[in-house]
This record gives C-alpha cells, sequence and structure tokens, in this order.
C-alpha cells in the first residue's frame, strides 16, 4: 500500500545525530509513512547506525557523494507517498509534526508547501523559538500573508526540516538544484512560493541544530561565498515572472541573502568585496539597514580583532544594538 508520507533524509558525516532524526519521525502521532535515508557518501559510519533500525519503513540508499541536492532528489524519486516531508540528519521533528502538515493539507488542498514553526538551538545550546515575522501570532495557522516579506524580516518562515511538499509540485516547480553548495533549499521554496500559497502554522513541529557540525550556514568558507538564488531571483523580476505585488520585497529578501554573503567575506578578511556587497544591497527596511551599518562596524576593526570578537560571542548583533544607542550609530542607520 502506498503511504501518504515519502520522509526524506539526506544523510552526509552526520553520525552524531542521524538516530535522534530518525527516532523522531518514527514515534510521530501519523504513521502512515516511509522513511527514504540518502547516505550521500559519508564517511563516519552513519550509514551503519540507519542499519541498526529494523523498521521494515527505513530505506537506505548509498550513493558517491554529490550534495544535498542530489541526495533530496534521490529521495523524491524513490519514494512512493503523495507528499514529500525533508527532515536534515541533525534536525528532529516534535510527535505531531506530521500531523499538524496532515491537517494544514486537508485545509489548503490548493497550496504547494506546508510548513510549521521551529525552534533553534544556538551554538552555545540554547534553544529558542525561530522569530518569524508579518504573521500573525500563535495560535494561528493558515495561508501566509507574504511569504517574501516574512523571510525578509525574521527567520526563515520556511526551515528544510519544518515542510513537506505535495509530489505533484516538483513537476512544475522543478527539482533542487544539483551542483550548488549554498542557498540551493531557498532556490526550491522561492519557485514554490512564486507559483503557489504556502499554509503554515504557527505550532512548533520541529528543531533546527543550529550548533550541529557541518552546518552550511556556520562556515565561512569561500566555497560557500555564492548564492545563485540571488541571481535567478533576480532574472525572475526582470523578466516578469514575479506577480508585481511581491517584487518589493522579493527585493528585501534579496538583500538579506546578500548580506549574509558579506558575512563571510567580513570574516574571511575581504573588506573589499564586503564594502562593494554593501553598496549594492538596497532596502527600505530598518532591521537591514541595521545589519549593514554592523558589518560596516566590523570592518573598522582589524580583522583579527573581529574574528576574535565573534569567537568569543562578543560582537553580536545584540551587543551591537546597545551602540546603537549612540548618536553616530544612529546617524550612520540614516545614511545607510
Amino acid at each position: 500500500m502506498t503511504p501518504t508520507v515519502s520522509v526524506v533524509i539526506p544523510l552526509y558525516n552526520k553520525a552524531a545525530y542521524i538516530e535522534m532524526a530518525i527516532r523522531s519521525v518514527l514515534v510521530q502521532t501519523f504513521q502512515d509513512f516511509e522513511i527514504f535515508v540518502i547516505d550521500d557518501g559519508s564517511t563516519d559510519g552513519g550509514a551503519n547506525l540507519v542499519k541498526t533500525f529494523k523498521d521494515s519503513r527505513i530505506h537506505l540508499i548509498q550513493q558517491e557523494n554529490a550534495g544535498v541536492s542530489a541526495a533530496r532528489n534521490k529521495g523524491i524519486m524513490e519514494s512512493r507517498g503523495d507528499l514529500i516531508a525533508f527532515l536534515d540528519a541533525d534536525d528532529a521533528w516534535e510527535q505531531e509534526f506530521l500531523e499538524i502538515i496532515l491537517r494544514l493539507r486537508n485545509k489548503y488542498p490548493a497550496a504547494g508547501l506546508y510548513c510549521t514553526a521551529y525552534n533553534i538551538v544556538l551554538p552555545d545550546g540554547r534553544k529558542r523559538k525561530a522569530k518569524i515575522k508579518a504573521i500573525p501570532s500563535s495560535p494561528w495557522e493558515g495561508i501566509l500573508p507574504n511569504y517574501f516579506r516574512a523571510a525578509a524580516l525574521g527567520d526563515p518562515p520556511v526551515c528544510a526540516s519544518a515542510l513537506c511538499i505535495p509530489r505533484r509540485i516538483f513537476d512544475t516547480a522543478g527539482m533542487f538544484p544539483v551542483g550548488e553548495t549554498s542557498g540551493e533549499d531557498v532556490d526550491m521554496w522561492f519557485r514554490v512560493a512564486l507559483k503557489y500559497p504556502v499554509a503554515f502554522s504557527r505550532t512548533i513541529g520541529a528543531i533546527y541544530h543550529r550548533e550541529a557540525a557541518n552546518r552550511a550556514c556556520n562556515s565561512n568558507d569561500a566555497k560557500v561565498e555564492k548564492v545563485p538564488f540571488i541571481k535567478r531571483a533576480h532574472k525572475a523580476i526582470d523578466s516578469g515572472e514575479v506577480p508585481i505585488n511581491m517584487v518589493s520585497d522579493l527585493r528585501e529578501y534579496i538583500t538579506k541573502k546578500q548580506l549574509d554573503i558579506v558575512r563571510r567575506k567580513v570574516l574571511q578578511g575581504d573588506y573589499r568585496e564586503a564594502k562593494k556587497l554593501l553598496k549594492n544591497s538596497k532596502t527600505s527596511l530598518t532591521s537591514i539597514r541595521r545589519k549593514k551599518v554592523f558589518w560596516y562596524f566590523c570592518m573598522l576593526m582589524p580583522i583579527g580583532l573581529t574574528r576574535l570578537s565573534f569567537q568569543i560571542k562578543w560582537l553580536t548583533l545584540r551587543t551591537y544594538s546597545k551602540l546603537m544607542e549612540n548618536s553616530i550609530f544612529k546617524k550612520a542607520l540614516v545614511i545607510f
């Protein structure tokens, strides 16, 4: 019998977390699912841990390393469910996650993506709720009023480990972009949100482990400094593919993603390229302007001091917000 939900878990050197991820699926209140773990060339023995589970619904597929997009695409193609849920190997679901997703699907059958709020485990071990803006407060659930505005203002409303996509959507929106090392999931949600409503529940459905090793968002490696989504989003705007009422908010979201690259550039010591990116990053949102001034402030210090400040958690936006009370920084905010 075909399961209702297929769970796709890409696995690459996450042996320390994979058992936690799988167990969080097995204890769901909704049990009509199958699990596909796609081992993308791991070298830390994670695949052997998957084999210790005796549940017949768990399928392990091993392939040479080809990247997370190729792993997710393989899981989509091998699975059978009408709904495809994604869970990163170092994240976990709350027990009622799939139950919430099915409730959203029944209420909003035309949606192209179903997702829930989520908690974030920070690098220092603290846990907090994702700060998702521009939607009604809890316990609301419904169609997101404006996906791109929510994405620009706060934490991402769509988290890779807290969502489900109907299989039919991939026929029109396409699959995950293979060969890209940063922002491949952002690109996927972007393409879906352009064509379909996004259904969302304020109920916490997943736990995103930002402290986990090998997170792309934690890396300052030059290899992940480019986000192809930015170029494609600009192209979509220029071609008229983006509805006029979404254009300004999508531009703000693009600027926010550009500032992610600025962070990497600053911590790499490439101040010249960081300044160029900041100059070309246009925004009318106060929260994003503050981040721009923050990175200009970082570049006033020697690179060694900037890196050390981040390592000891001194130079953070929270600390910086106190500096913003100074009149000099208030003037800078107006300028930028």
